[in-house]
């Protein structure tokens, strides 16, 4: 407590003295979130926030040294989302998973600072919000998801709707593949829906790119034009994605194209490239589904019978559960593959292209 807040409780007559510095502390601090600052602090006065732009020592705290305190960042107390200004000179937008921050990036290019809510091998079906993600999301002009539950419990929407921001699904326009082939009744699950994993076709790349142009061009129309060159540029090299990936699965015999991985994250290459696919878990990685002795030894069965020469584990799940299959099923483990999230920064599959070009390669390379 400071000199002049103990001569409050001593002496009435300096109250007056007090709300008047109050109210001028107010206006002022009403004046700097105007102006565009991000709070960083709160303080709570007789249970009334007042946002701060700037740290405070705990023992220069206002009040009458009752229930005061300073309250740390939490889940509950974000900070403030400010418009673009002279002194943030870029919109910000964040991404559920890695792939879409990467077309986000090729879209917007220097005009958007780009904040991916997953890491490099983290997990979207099973991701426990933190508050980082909070932070992150508040101070954010748009939210972009995959969609289609891929975001198990919906995460990235519950943070966009807490903070009230516009949030893009950006598989809408793509055509789904339905959850009831072989592969769900191989593991006794039901259809739930559309399968989300559509980027794995780089034709679906194309409609996520055109939703994020669509969405960032609300936001700012001022750069329509820059966002439609990039988006045309990226969407040529993702034709010759496309055009590059079927040469090269051309050199895998038809009856050898047959896929075997953790989970169902590659239907959409399966049918686009002409594979078979099979998994334990079906679509989601779901490492709590319980995966019981008579659905792995049907699977095991299945590629014996099947004459698969290479199954795949993948860089966000955890590769027991396919190492076991391989043992039983006396096939190698041909390499690591990217699925739910792309490579970290520095690695050959930092961005969507190099993400896919490894895959290729490691099938090709192993099932040819």
């Amino acid at each position: 407590m400071t000199g002049f807040h103990r001569r409050i409780l001593i002496d009435p007559r300096w109250f007056p003295i007090f709300l008047l510095r109050s109210l001028c502390f107010l206006v002022a601090l009403s004046n700097l979130q105007a102006s565009g600052l991000v709070v960083q602090k709160s303080l709570s006065v007789l249970n009334f926030d007042y946002p701060l732009p700037f740290p405070v020592n705990p023992a220069d705290k206002i009040g009458f040294g009752l229930a005061s305190k300073i309250n740390e960042l939490d889940s509950v107390r974000f900070s403030t989302a400010v418009a673009k200004t002279p002194t943030r000179n870029k919109w910000v937008a964040v991404c559920s998973t890695t792939q879409v921050a990467d077309f986000a990036r090729q879209v917007t290019g220097d005009r958007w600072e780009v904040i991916s809510v997953l890491a490099a091998g983290q997990d979207p079906h099973a991701y426990e919000v933190r508050s980082n993600d909070f932070l992150a999301v508040r101070r954010s002009d748009l939210c972009l998801q995959n969609g289609w539950n891929l975001e198990g419990n919906n995460w990235m929407g519950k943070l966009a709707d807490t903070a009230g921001k516009p949030l893009v699904s950006c598989i809408e326009g793509v055509t789904p593949l339905h959850l009831t082939d072989a592969t769900k009744s191989l593991n006794g699950t039901t259809p739930t829906g559309f399968d989300p994993h559509a980027w794995f076709n780089p034709k679906n790349a194309m409609v996520y790119v055109e939703n994020i142009r669509q969405a960032v061009t609300r936001i700012d129309p001022a750069g329509e034009d820059y966002y439609r060159r990039r988006a045309d540029h990226y969407r040529l090299q993702l034709r010759e994605l496309d055009c590059w990936i079927m040469q090269r699965v051309n050199a895998i015999p038809r009856q050898r194209r047959m896929l075997v991985t953790h989970h169902d994250a590659f239907e959409y290459f399966c049918e686009a490239y002409g594979f078979e696919s099979f998994s334990p878990l079906g679509w989601s990685t779901g490492e709590l589904i319980d995966v019981t002795i008579l659905k792995k030894q049907l699977l095991v069965e299945k590629i014996k019978n099947s004459g698969v020469r290479a199954i795949f584990i993948e860089t966000s799940v955890n590769p027991r559960l396919l190492q076991g299959i391989a043992s039983e099923a006396d096939v190698v483990i041909g390499g690591s593959l990217y699925s739910d999230a792309m490579g970290s920064e520095g690695s050959a599959a930092e961005t969507y292209m190099g993400m896919m070009r490894h895959n290729v390669n490691i099938i090709v390379q192993h099932l040819k």
